[in-house]
């Protein structure tokens, strides 16, 4: 296979505009996943990929080739070879791990949820790729279903957050660009704030049923607005001398603190039918 060696080749061209432009990703439904690991998991929820980019060094290894075969096998994508230099400049990471994967971003579908109870989770101006997608992760990882972004948000489809959040796009209903005052007056459930101002805490509120959190701005917080749009408003303890915890560790504490309620919920309901 021939062996793309310059940088003003249109698919190079392109892979570069992907990596570094928001824009650009929304206006082509494009975007770009780094490392066997997203490929892996993208394929085993969506199907094959548009176009594998791989480096020459890498596909020229036997195991290497192998592993291609056991992932795709009939129904492999275009591969697409190029120098090991041009990768390097074109990867997203420092440390190319040899093969990206070039995929349409997916479509949301209105699909019927037999779930009586809907855990969803509210964004307002997440600002960091990484902080977004260690949210994606864990909410991934605690059962939610939707994730709302406000329009000030960082591209939840950015190569960053797409790695921050090892495959858990692919899991969830992300809604980006939303009116997140509106979504929380639709919202069926009850609607949780986190505030450190709030005088009520995580651990005295029921999180049993329909959920959705509220996190704001690693910096600022919350707006007003919506904290007023919220049912509840909580903080999270801390007995230490820190005055605030990261955004992304404060999801992840609310989101499971919700999974050990509902699971003692389940365990009492079950003992009380023996």
């Amino acid at each position: 296979m021939p062996v793309i060696t310059s940088r003003e080749h249109p698919l190079i061209k392109q892979l570069i505009k992907l990596e570094g432009s928001s824009q650009y990703r929304k206006r082509t439904g494009l975007t770009l996943l780094d490392g066997v690991h997203l490929i892996q998991i993208y394929c085993s929820v969506l199907g094959t990929p548009e176009n594998l980019i791989v480096g020459q060094t890498y596909y020229e290894d036997l195991e290497n080739k192998r592993f291609l075969d056991r992932l795709f096998g009939n129904t492999r994508p275009k591969i697409t070879i190029v120098s090991n230099a041009l990768l390097r400049g074109i990867s997203p990471v420092k440390t190319p791990t040899g093969i990206l994967a070039l995929i349409a971003i997916p479509e949301l579908k209105k699909e019927s949820d037999s779930r009586k109870e809907i855990f969803s989770v509210l964004l307002e101006t997440i600002q960091d790729p990484g902080n977004l997608g260690s949210i994606l992760r864990s909410a991934a990882a605690a059962n939610v279903r939707d994730v709302y972004l406000s329009k000030q948000c960082t591209d939840a489809w950015s190569p960053k957050t797409l790695r921050a959040s090892m495959g858990a796009h692919f899991f969830l209903h992300i809604h980006e660009n939303c009116d997140l005052q509106k979504v929380a007056q639709e919202c069926s459930g009850t609607v949780i704030a986190t505030s450190i101002q709030a005088t009520k805490t995580l651990f005295e509120i029921s999180l049993v049923g329909s959920i959705a959190f509220v996190f704001g701005n690693e910096g600022a917080g919350l707006s007003k607005e919506m904290i007023q749009a919220a049912n509840e408003n909580i903080s999270i303890p801390m007995p230490g001398k820190t005055e605030s915890l990261n955004a992304a560790a404060a999801a992840a504490i609310c989101f499971f603190e919700k999974v050990r309620q509902d699971r003692a919920s389940t365990e009492f309901s079950n003992i009380g039918t023996k």
